[in-house]
């Protein structure tokens, strides 16, 4: 399953967006069925998840946006590429297509059977490594270096891993998840804007260059 999983990364990217979204968003949904795996989106253990996870998405997204005001990291985004539709994207690619998808198919799916198979620690560890190299393909298109991007995402799903086993509940790691994909989008957003107007407004003082 972690093999499929990645290798499914390096093919997703190539179908359209919209394809994309619905296939992995049901792939999600399929794998927690076949593997009878515990969401846990039901009271108690809800209420559980998102107490954790709220609390973990706050901290997330207050420091996703002390960041955004560096230099490098404002620069770094305003050099981001953004879809097309930005509503579709903060709507329902990323909370759909990323956050329930990757969630449910590497935490619950992939976490539950990899920990039946090698123990609790080994499961969260089977998972977290295979979300890494699942970004692969992502560090390329976005010109990142791949190394430091799989690393990361790896603790990630480490630390993702850790909220679902310990809320009880999917809920947690997919407010985190959602915290952190949307703010950086939202950040992005911002920063690209801003940018825009800047420029804009020099333009207008100093004139158009000539061709």
């Amino acid at each position: 399953m972690a093999a499929g999983l990645v290798g499914w990364s390096f093919v997703s990217p190539r179908l359209p967006t919209a394809w994309r979204v619905v296939l992995q968003a049901g792939m999600g949904a399929l794998l927690v069925l076949a593997t009878g795996a515990r969401v846990g989106l039901r009271p108690p253990a809800l209420r559980s998840g998102v107490r954790i996870g709220s609390a973990a998405a706050a901290a997330a997204g207050g420091a996703i946006a002390m960041t955004a005001c560096l230099p490098p990291v404002r620069a770094a985004m305003a050099g981001r590429e953004v879809p097309d539709s930005v509503p579709g994207w903060l709507l329902v690619q990323i909370p759909l297509g990323t956050v329930w998808a990757e969630e449910a198919t590497f935490r619950a799916a992939l976490g539950s059977a990899a920990s039946e198979a090698f123990g609790r620690r080994g499961g969260i560890a089977l998972q977290a490594i295979a979300f890494g190299l699942s970004h692969v393909v992502d560090a390329r298109s976005a010109g990142e270096p791949v190394i430091p991007t799989v690393l990361v995402t790896g603790v990630a799903g480490w630390w993702f891993g850790r909220l679902a086993e310990r809320s009880g509940s999917l809920a947690a790691p997919m407010l985190l998840h959602l915290a952190i994909n949307e703010a950086g989008a939202i950040a992005a957003l911002t920063v690209r804007r801003i940018t825009l107007w800047r420029l804009e407004k020099y333009l207008m003082h100093h004139g158009r260059p000539t061709p």
